[in-house]
């Protein structure tokens, strides 16, 4: 007798929130002949990428390009800025704020946290509060998490913006976006951050090995006194040389190439309906979860995410072997739960290239899933989400 699940047809479903579905077009692209990355082809591909980067950002200032993981733009963001020991206020909202939060430590820098339950975004009076209080201004930065990927809360930076203002306090404000940029709405210029964090495997629909950091004039003012070590990550050897598309080691040639070809895709679909896209696609995942009983782990509804939902199994039954179950018999991954959340937590990826009929698909798994691994549930989340598409799609219609 022929096994059930002897070999997955079909493509995998990549349903973790990062690195997301890669398109077709952006592989095809990155299959690029590799060029000479001092010619001229590579300096209009280097401007153009640039350029684009800024768009996305929705910033006049420059931005910069590294080959590395978002965690390399983590370091970068406080290496240029930073002196040791300058003090810094952060806001422990998840798993990667947690892991920001210990990468500013072992760079000697003194780090002031707020502490969370994981369920929330920051809270931007607790900042305010915090920085009111330091009257000498001993706190150099506050950094936030935009989108918590491991919980799905989003932090509201623009109310985090008003709260620095309020306080009267200098402080630079960092912004991790990594799973927010290209899925959610972000404003570098008019929520005044400093220097904004992003990755290229999450809204931008790369795979991994580019990271971002876009400045302000304030962040680069700072830059020019901060004494933390700094050499691949110094932004003084980098934008001399992005003012003509160049960059002052071997970039990543061909995944540049990509990128230029999934900002055009970003560009064609516009940033608005890419943002309202994401929206309706969270929205239908969490009618599903809802349906089936379970729990949302963000707890403050304005709070939920665009680009994930985390959900919690319940007491007794393991989100791990959940993932398995999927895994094993749908050819599909989840996001698994971190940090405190391990084991108690599965993560619904649903950003990048994504649309209605694949999230349908995906849910299906999950829901064949909960039922053959024994998890108490309701049916019908499926259903749940198909109907919110469904009424989504003809509130859109055009009038007849």
């Amino acid at each position: 007798m022929i096994p059930l699940y002897a070999h997955p047809s079909g493509r995998h479903f990549l349903q973790i929130p990062g690195p997301t579905n890669v398109p077709d077009r952006v592989l095809r692209a990155i299959d690029h002949a590799t060029v000479d990355h001092r010619g001229p082809e590579f300096g209009r591909l280097g401007l153009a990428v640039l350029q684009g980067m800024q768009w996305v950002f929705q910033t006049r200032s420059p931005v910069i390009i590294y080959p590395s993981s978002g965690t390399g733009a983590w370091e970068a963001a406080l290496v240029n800025t930073l002196s040791p020991g300058d003090r810094v206020l952060m806001a422990e909202t998840g798993h990667f704020a947690t892991l920001w939060h210990r990468l500013a430590m072992r760079l000697g820098l003194d780090v002031e946290l707020i502490e969370g339950d994981w369920r929330h975004g920051a809270d931007p009076l607790q900042i305010q509060a915090r920085l009111a209080a330091d009257t000498g201004h001993r706190i150099k930065a506050v950094c936030v998490v935009h989108n918590e990927t491991s919980t799905g809360a989003v932090t509201d930076i623009a109310q985090v913006r008003q709260a620095i203002d309020r306080s009267g306090h200098p402080a630079l404000l960092m912004v991790d976006a990594i799973s927010s940029l290209g899925a959610m709405d972000y404003r570098h210029d008019e929520w005044g951050v400093d220097v904004g964090v992003a990755g290229s495997q999450k809204g931008l629909m790369m795979p991994p090995g580019l990271s971002f950091n876009a400045l302000s004039e304030r962040a680069l003012a700072a830059a020019q006194s901060a004494r933390l070590p700094r050499s691949y990550w110094d932004w003084g050897a980098m934008l001399p040389l992005n003012a003509s598309g160049y960059f002052p080691y071997t970039p990543a040639t061909n995944l540049l190439y990509g990128l230029h070809e999934a900002l055009d895709m970003l560009r064609a679909e516009g940033l608005p309906r890419v943002q309202a896209r994401h929206q309706r696609l969270a929205a239908a995942t969490r009618a599903a979860v809802r349906a089936w009983g379970l729990e949302i782990v963000c707890q403050d509804p304005a709070a939920h995410s665009s680009a994930l939902t985390a959900v919690l199994t319940p007491d007794g039954h393991s989100a791990d072997a959940l993932r398995k179950v999927i895994l094993d018999r749908y050819d599909m991954s989840l996001g698994q739960g971190l940090g405190r959340l391990s084991g108690k937590a599965f993560r619904i990826g649903h950003l990048g290239d994504l649309n209605d009929l694949s999230l349908c698909g995906a849910l299906a798994g999950v829901e064949m899933g909960l039922s053959a691994a024994g998890v108490p549930h309701r049916r019908g989340g499926l259903q749940a989400a198909v109907d919110y598409l469904a009424q989504a799609a003809a509130d859109a219609a055009p009038a007849a």
